[in-house]
């Protein structure tokens, strides 16, 4: 049996911008669901975090929710199963309180929802558990569900330390991976950035949401059940995209020689090496201005890095989380410094997702 697995949707993303909404139809259309039509799929598993904010949802975005995502799993008479993520949850001690509670289970009511407890599930003879988010109310509760099933494969959403959150950028905080040791496979939503030590499969977002996510590769899983084989189905729909401007020896035609409409309704950076000539810059600003794009930022390389390639400024320049960690590890050796790093780590990712 193959298993369609999905997590971090994040519906309402980036202050429930229409640009995000329509880029996840658009993934969800084209890649998801004509992935699952043509292979015959009959099982989806979305590991956490339906929505993005635990708060209050955004009425335009769950209508768009059913009508894009919820519906279509219905209509195809699918046999869905859904996870509580972090951010499906209201309060941070208990999941009792939840966006699945709320816009999924009443309104399908075949739909598995998974918000409480660890839930041992038999998909075509072989047994996973479903693992909610851990919270103080049901940790003790799952860990010994966990530990005393027979299970060999477990589908959750944790915060394990020692993955990247996104791409460049680990989390030390979080639970031992050694707690779920007993586990052969686990595939696990929260984190971002796809990643694997051989034994926990973080899945990673499906659509790009912030720049963290650019040229990371993302998408959805297909699991089988019988060979325990995972296989990484890639969406190529970007949403962030950068260009190096550099008319250094170079003639008019050769800088406006390109199409902008590949940037249309992106998020853009412009990195500038040289800029001999400030009206050929100013009429290729204008001439991808024209297109429509989400946002565009003009980046001066001022630091001279003498950088050709996107990849090499990526691997070369320090990231914010970066230049932060190594100020906390500066800090006084009494303080705690996991639990600061954690805390400056979620504000960073919170500030990200804001317009």
């Amino acid at each position: 049996m193959k298993i369609a697995l999905i997590t971090d949707t994040h519906w309402g993303v980036r202050s429930d911008s229409p640009l995000m909404l329509d880029c996840m139809k658009k993934f969800l259309d084209e890649h998801f669901f004509s992935y699952i039509d043509a292979h015959n799929i009959s099982c989806v598993a979305h590991l956490g975090d339906l929505v993005d904010r635990r708060k209050y949802i955004n009425i335009n975005t769950a209508r768009r929710l059913r009508e894009d995502f919820l519906d279509k799993l219905e209509s195809r008479n699918l046999d869905v199963h859904i996870i509580a993520g972090n951010h499906d949850t209201y309060f941070k001690n208990t999941n009792n309180v939840n966006a699945l509670n709320e816009l999924v289970r009443n309104q399908y009511p075949s739909f598995k929802i998974y918000d409480r407890f660890a839930t041992p599930v038999e998909f075509d003879g072989v047994q996973i558990i479903m693992l909610p988010w851990l919270c103080d109310d049901n940790r003790d509760s799952n860990m010994r569900i966990c530990n005393e099933s027979n299970s060999q494969i477990l589908f959750g959403h944790l915060e394990l330390s020692g993955f990247e959150m996104y791409r460049g950028g680990g989390a030390c905080h979080g639970d031992d991976p050694s707690l779920f040791n007993r586990f052969d496979i686990i595939c696990s939503g929260h984190y971002h950035h796809r990643s694997s030590n051989g034994t926990v499969f973080y899945l990673g977002s499906p659509c790009e949401f912030t720049w963290s996510d650019f040229a990371d590769p993302k998408g959805f899983h297909i699991f089988d059940t019988q060979t325990r084989e995972l296989t990484f189905i890639k969406n190529p729909i970007t949403m962030f995209d950068k260009i190096f401007y550099d008319d250094l020896n170079k003639t008019m035609d050769e800088i406006l020689d390109f199409d902008p409409s590949t940037y249309e309704n992106k998020y853009l950076k412009v990195i500038v090496k040289n800029k001999v000539n400030p009206y050929w810059f100013d009429v290729m600003i204008e001439k991808i201005d024209k297109v429509g794009i989400a946002e565009m930022q003009v980046v001066e390389d001022h630091l001279n890095l003498n950088l050709e390639e996107d990849t090499d400024i990526i691997n070369e320049a320090e990231d914010t989380m970066t230049i932060l960690r190594k100020y906390l590890n500066s800090m006084n050796p009494n303080a705690d410094k996991n639990r600061v790093e954690s805390i400056v780590t979620n504000l960073y990712i919170k500030a990200q997702n804001i317009e």
